[in-house]
């Protein structure tokens, strides 16, 4: 079993070439019945990963230095190196449902550098040219949650009514899907700011109006000054959305933002006069 991936040189087919692919380590013995049953499962998804990782075999019964030195009290033992070290690993014959989810989530996407020149966009507000690129990502990748959510806030400038299509596959459970519920919410305001008879009328429907054209323009501080401003003034304008669109602004920036930090003051003010 694996014969052609068993390790020769730890440093040189693991440590060193991590630094060029992400290699999978199998840590197991010949005398271990889930380590069987597993080697074949890593082989499988190996051979099908086109070249995305590598696999080498340690047997431990051979290499018990390997073993000691990484910490392997029990096998089998799969860890992943990148960068000549550990970023992950799991104990046990897991099932292939498993292993392939927890692979989606350790090894990096080959498309990362797209989506992080497409977050550079996103900053420097060129959301077209963003968008260009993080679609083809999507439809590569349907699992990269954080693509969906840069190709989302894209949309919010150029298509907003695509933008709850776009989230339905985030999931709850997301590390997004925070920040997706508060682009949801958002892009729900800027397709309202093209249909603005529609919102309730009042002395500051047309400042509320600004706020969600703003969105609309990707000016987040133009559109917090508004909300906050109807806040302040009508406060249950809208059954209270001025208040949720300001923490759905909040929530999507990150507090630590600079427009956020610059008017989270001003919003607190406006809940507690």
């Amino acid at each position: 079993m694996g014969v052609n991936n068993e390790v020769k040189d730890f440093e040189v087919e693991v440590l060193q070439r991590s630094h060029s692919v992400p290699v999978l380590v199998d840590f197991w013995a010949p005398w271990c019945g889930p380590c069987r049953a597993l080697g074949p499962v890593l082989e499988r998804l190996t051979a099908q990963a086109g070249g995305r990782w590598v696999l080498v075999k340690v047997n431990t019964d051979m290499h018990p230095d390997l073993a000691a030195r990484y910490h392997v009290a029990s096998i089998p033992t799969v860890k992943l190196f990148r960068q000549g070290r550990v970023v992950d690993e799991f104990v046990g014959a897991m099932p292939e449902a498993y292993i392939r989810q927890w692979l989606d989530t350790a090894l990096p996407s080959p498309h990362d550098q797209a989506v992080a020149r497409a977050e550079n966009l996103i900053a420097e507000g060129q959301y077209q040219q963003a968008r260009q690129l993080l679609e083809p990502v999507v439809a590569a990748e349907p699992s990269n949650d954080q693509a969906r959510l840069l190709l989302a806030r894209c949309q919010l400038v150029v298509q907003p009514e695509a933008i709850e299509e776009t989230l339905r596959p985030i999931a709850p459970s997301s590390a997004w899907a925070e920040q997706a519920e508060a682009l949801r919410l958002l892009g729900r305001l800027a397709v309202e700011a093209a249909q603005p008879d529609r919102l309730p009328a009042g002395p500051v429907r047309d400042r509320f109006v600004a706020g969600a054209q703003a969105l609309r323009c990707g000016d987040f501080a133009a559109a917090l000054e508004a909300f906050i401003e109807v806040l302040g003034r009508q406060r249950d304008y809208y059954a209270g959305m001025p208040k949720q669109a300001c923490k759905a602004i909040f929530q999507l920036l990150g507090i630590r933002h600079p427009i956020a930090e610059r008017y989270h003051r001003a919003f607190a003010s406006a809940l507690h006069p």
